[in-house]
């Protein structure tokens, strides 16, 4: 609820078709928990005494470990006003990872969260400026973020692409000493680069071979040698939004994030 109102209440000032397409996608199609749940039932998280594996609270406490900035809300009145959530992850007998998980209660608290984390971005450049100064391990070409330019900002789509490029530089980090992926190397893989609903994925053949020269680009550290990067990141908008960057990620190479923009293998 929202001022007082509920969803139904909320929505009716909508017109019929807008109105119909919302409630039938709640009732029949989504949100379903098993289509978007990243950590597996194997794992064990407690708050407390309590097992909170396969829960809300487990699965934002998993996706803050990787470094996401993700937060709870709960309802009020309740026995979970108070935040941070703490929240024991039990990886194994010998290893335990305590994670505090920021909650909100209250519609004032959750608009005031997302104001103040979010009130340098206003636009494509503060984005641009943002990502170069969080993401130290990925390595931007200097005229990657040119394809936003001229198209329409909205803060949902920015917040998208710093989640995209906080897993990529997470997953710069997850080698070990001897250049081999860690455990959590292979589980941020497993959860962001497999499946059909992966956040990342390699473009098809066939767009590989009928865009080749959009997704090949300069090199930035070699003159006169180029890199083609049709493995991308995905942002649901209209027109649709991608993040191409380099592949494999090794741990003695550099990642490249070559292009952020609408994307390039239009139809």
């Amino acid at each position: 609820m929202a001022d007082g109102k509920n969803i139904y209440q909320a929505v009716s000032v909508w017109n019929v078709e807008r109105r119909r397409a919302l409630l039938g996608w709640l009732t029949k199609f989504g949100p379903f928990w098993e289509d978007i749940r990243k950590h597996s039932e194997d794992d064990v998280f407690a708050y407390k005494d309590s097992i909170v594996t396969g829960s809300a609270v487990g699965e934002v406490a998993f996706l803050c470990s990787l470094g996401l900035d993700w937060r709870l809300v709960s309802f009020a009145p309740s026995s979970w006003e108070f935040s941070p959530v703490p929240v024991d992850w039990y990886k194994s007998d010998e290893e335990r990872i305590s994670i505090d998980v920021i909650n909100y209660w209250t519609f004032d608290q959750i608009k005031s969260g997302l104001d103040e984390d979010f009130q340098t971005i206003s636009s494509w450049e503060d984005l641009k400026q943002f990502a170069y100064g969080r993401y130290s391990s990925i390595s931007f070409l200097p005229e990657c973020f040119e394809g936003l330019q001229g198209f329409p900002f909205m803060l949902s789509r920015s917040k998208r692409i710093l989640m995209l490029l906080q897993v990529l530089d997470n997953m710069k980090n997850c080698f070990d000493r001897f250049g081999k992926r860690t455990d959590e190397g292979h589980r941020i893989h497993k959860n962001y680069f497999e499946g059909d609903r992966a956040w990342f994925s390699d473009s098809s053949d066939t767009e590989k071979s009928r865009y080749e020269k959009e997704l090949t680009f300069p090199h930035p550290d070699i003159k006169g040698e180029e890199l083609l990067c049709p493995w991308h990141g995905k942002v649901r908008s209209s027109p649709p939004i991608r993040i191409h960057f380099s592949w494999p990620i090794r741990a003695d190479e550099p990642l490249y994030v070559v292009y952020v923009g609408p994307k390039l293998t239009m139809r």
